[in-house]
């Protein structure tokens, strides 16, 4: 039988359920930050620091989407990302360098993460008939170091700096890589979710460090689905909830649910998972951010036509998700994405992410400000 208080609560139930499919994105502007035009630049990752300085890691020097001039940068800025400093470069090994992340931990250090690959080798032994110029130059790559050093040098890498990246550690190895980095807990550690790369079986899981990101250790797997290949898991990223809950995204590539994001949790601070699952988002991969209210914002890029970056709002720690918020849908091609996105002191959104425009053969770096309204 309904009584008036079963009509309210269900009147109340279906408020926050029309408020929660129902946000919007009011973007403010979308503006190009990279500099060196003449470079292709990818796979960026942008932080806020607790000085309210903004940090943009990425892959630049590049000539194009696979290549092996790749390197690590940083642009720096101090006014809410309304101008940003020249580029500086934290890593350039012989070979490739490839999708970087960026996180500030609780003391203030920052740590910023790559990964090494030789995916151009292919590429150059199929270099019959390129120019002479373009030619000799992708070969000079290869005089740096001998064919041992550079698979010596594949690897998941990660750099350190507690002097505001004034200077950095060499760069060392760590467990597991994905593209935006590590993320902290409540209590104090760091979980970095990930993917051995170059490592027999390609384990996919979550690492631990318990001392400021000095060190890291496996802590857990992450199980997969039943007819799932955990190879065919890629490019995860963590969040803890406000629930204390930490949720993990995945990008799919197998069969069932392919190109989805895939969802996993744990209730014991990564020492277990749940079995990933789909939440119904199309689209890849996704940079996890608890926003000040204690929501959770998932930023991601779409590969379909409009092709652009997409964020979805989450009201119930990971549980259920919102309709797509558009960051931006004017994409020229697939070659966008790897959004990531932080809030700013007074409420604004800053999504940064790359881009191939229509007009040039070199990726540019994309901003956009913008807010929710629900």
């Amino acid at each position: 039988m309904l009584t008036r208080r079963g009509l309210l609560t269900g009147a109340a139930a279906a408020a926050v359920q029309s408020l929660h499919a129902a946000p919007r994105a009011e973007v403010k502007a979308i503006e190009i930050i990279s500099q060196q035009p003449e470079f292709y630049h990818g796979w960026p990752t942008v932080a806020l620091r607790s000085s309210g300085e903004l940090l943009v890691v990425c892959s630049g020097g590049r000539e194009a989407h696979v290549c092996p001039f790749g390197r690590v940068e940083m642009i720096r800025s101090s006014d809410g990302g309304r101008s940003w400093s020249w580029p500086e470069v934290l890593m350039d090994s012989a070979i490739d360098d490839r999708d970087s992340g960026v996180y500030e931990t609780q003391s203030g250090t920052l740590l910023v993460t790559t990964f090494t690959s030789l995916a151009y080798e292919p590429v150059l032994s199929r270099a019959t008939n390129w120019p002479q110029e373009r030619l000799a130059k992708w070969q000079a790559v290869n005089r740096r170091a001998s064919e041992q050093q550079r698979k010596a040098l594949l690897g998941t890498w990660m750099l350190r700096s507690t002097d505001g990246g004034m200077t950095w550690s060499a760069p060392f190895r760590v467990p597991v890589n994905s593209p935006h980095g590590p993320t902290g807990l409540s209590d104090g550690r760091l979980l970095y979710a990930g993917k051995q790369l170059w490592s027999p079986g390609l384990k996919v899981g979550v690492a631990e460090s318990t001392d400021d990101g000095r060190t890291w250790r496996w802590l857990s797997d992450i199980p997969a689905r039943s007819g799932d290949k955990v190879e065919e898991y890629h490019e995860l990223h963590a969040v803890q909830a406000a629930n204390g809950h930490v949720i993990v995204h995945i990008r799919n590539h197998n069969r069932e649910n392919e190109r989805e994001t895939l969802q996993c949790e744990s209730t014991d601070g990564g020492k277990t998972w749940t079995t990933p699952h789909p939440i119904g988002v199309w689209g890849l991969p996704s940079h996890l951010l608890k926003l000040r209210n204690g929501n959770l914002l998932m930023s991601y890029g779409y590969r379909r036509k409009p092709f652009g970056n997409l964020a979805r709002i989450s009201v119930d720690h990971g549980r259920t998700w919102s309709e797509p918020l558009v960051i931006s849908s004017d994409a020229a091609s697939v070659d966008v994405g790897y959004p990531s996105t932080v809030e700013l002191a007074d409420g604004r959104l800053i999504t940064v992410w790359y881009e191939l425009p229509s007009n040039s053969p070199r990726a540019v770096l994309r901003k956009a400000e913008w807010s929710v309204r629900l």
